[in-house]
């Protein structure tokens, strides 16, 4: 589930109980290399080495596609780490005040979580959050600061680690492909648990989709989100459900409207999240009459996704926050695009 596996981890605090997962195979990539500790010749942190990771924001589910399937947005959560004689954590951006400025911080506890799998002990650093995605709504924060952490740390560990290697590690932080895979990979990401480890599928997103985000002022609980969920689903709910997923991979790819109107409805988890959410009803029918080919919860909420055609966009965005308004709930309505490329690493010098 899009954010049921932790808890409150979007202020950036971990469970220490989870291990290393398998490995990960990329379908219609070449898989990454696997490299071990004993491969790896460790090296001090360098005092003039300075590590900034630029990690997107993600929307999972997208509908049907239930705690596998997300995509990469043009919202960004960014970790700088530098040297320090002992460990700091700093934040800045909207919500900095909630974020966790100790070692139970999500991005440094996945920092010392690679440090761990390479045999090597973490060096201490100043942990520099900035703050772009917003926290609990649905929009995978927990993710970026996984991954932030994780690639920041085999960067200054010197690359021991390949791709599919440090993917498997957030995997297994998270409990959960559908936010770190995108957050990682960029695009939209298909993950399928298989015998030996999870296979990563990548689904094209036709040019003819664009996004738009309805972010409320209000936060969801992921506990309150898992709670109302049913322990047992109809042998109806699930055909219904694995019908529209193949259908929706097909929408994705072709643009084709009336798949994607039928593909983004579920009967797994949206039917019982969007009492969660005042107004949805409304929501949803609001985004329909400007446009949109659906609405669907993002992750476990509250945000919701609309999307549409590009020249619908702007109308959607409208209707949606006239809709929210006349909820008395203020939100912000955003059009991001698609990130392909991921998450991305710099390796700075410290000014001489």
């Amino acid at each position: 589930m899009s954010g049921e596996g932790y808890q409150e981890r979007d202020r950036y605090q971990i469970d220490q109980s989870r291990s290393c997962g398998d490995r990960v195979c990329f379908l219609g990539s070449r898989p990454g290399r696997l490299c071990s500790a004993a491969t790896h010749d460790p090296t001090e942190m360098s005092q003039d080495r300075i590590v900034t990771v630029t990690v997107p924001a993600t929307t999972a589910n997208l509908g049907p596609g239930f705690d596998c399937l997300g995509a990469a947005l043009s919202l960004y959560n960014r970790f700088t780490f530098s040297q320090s004689e002992a460990l700091r954590i700093t934040a800045t951006g909207a919500e900095a005040e909630q974020v966790a400025l100790d070692q139970t911080n999500l991005a440094y506890q996945a920092f010392e979580q690679l440090y761990k799998a390479i045999g090597q002990s973490a060096p201490s650093v100043h942990l520099a959050i900035q703050l772009g995605v917003p926290l609990a709504r649905g929009l995978g924060s927990s993710a970026t600061a996984i991954v932030g952490g994780l690639l920041g740390a085999n960067a200054l560990a010197g690359s021991p680690l390949s791709q599919a290697d440090v993917l498997a590690l957030a995997i297994a932080l998270e409990g959960h492909p559908d936010n770190v895979v995108p957050a990682l990979v960029g695009g939209c990401q298909l993950t399928v648990s298989a015998s030996d480890g999870p296979l990563v599928c990548p689904i094209p997103w036709h040019s003819d989709i664009a996004p738009v985000l309805a972010i409320p002022n209000f936060e969801l609980s992921t506990q309150m989100a898992r709670d109302v969920l049913p322990a047992h689903y109809s042998l109806n709910a699930a055909v219904f459900t694995a019908s529209r997923v193949g259908l929706l991979v097909r929408g994705l790819e072709t643009g084709q409207p009336q798949w994607l109107e039928a593909a983004l409805q579920d009967d797994l988890h949206q039917p019982h999240r969007k009492a969660l959410i005042p107004g949805y009803d409304d929501l949803h029918q609001a985004a329909i009459d400007a446009g949109a080919y659906g609405l669907v919860i993002s992750g476990a909420g509250p945000t919701l996704l609309a999307m549409a055609h590009p020249v619908a966009v702007a109308q959607v965005a409208e209707a949606l926050t006239k809709a929210w308004q006349t909820q008395n709930i203020t939100a912000e309505v955003i059009c991001p695009t698609l990130n392909q490329v991921g998450a991305q690493a710099e390796m700075l010098d410290s000014a001489p």
